[in-house]
């Protein structure tokens, strides 16, 4: 079986949900759509209706870390300015904004929940 994408959903857990939703709203200059379902909040990324979305989530069985999965977030031509919002969010930078050859650059910065959370951008 060919998937056309290999990730179709991601969730980025959190312990405090509008700390969160601030944090990533302000880092990246967007706003997060507020969601509940069986009494589990979602604050859903936007994002075109057939591309890959995910959202944070506060649920008791999942816990923010920075030793888990590591979700990369776009932010194409923007990648300077979201690890200086970061930063003045309280962010820690871990590994800092890198070139990967013809696949652009990444950057890893920890979240307001103590997640470790990456960044891409094709350019510079």
């Amino acid at each position: 079986m060919n998937l056309v994408n290999a990730v179709n959903w991601f969730e980025i857990p959190v312990s405090d949900y509008e700390r969160a939703i601030s944090f990533y709203e302000g880092m990246l200059g967007v706003t997060l759509k507020r969601e509940s379902m069986n009494d589990i909040d979602f604050a859903v990324f936007p994002a075109d209706e057939m591309a890959i979305a995910g959202a944070l989530i506060k649920v008791g069985f999942q816990q923010p870390s920075e030793h888990g999965c590591l979700v990369y977030l776009n932010v194409e031509g923007k990648m300077d300015v979201a690890i200086e919002r970061a930063q003045e969010q309280g962010s820690t930078v871990y590994f800092p904004k890198t070139h990967i050859g013809e696949n652009g650059y990444i950057a890893h910065v920890s979240d307001s929940e103590g997640n470790k959370i990456g960044f891409h951008s094709m350019a510079g």
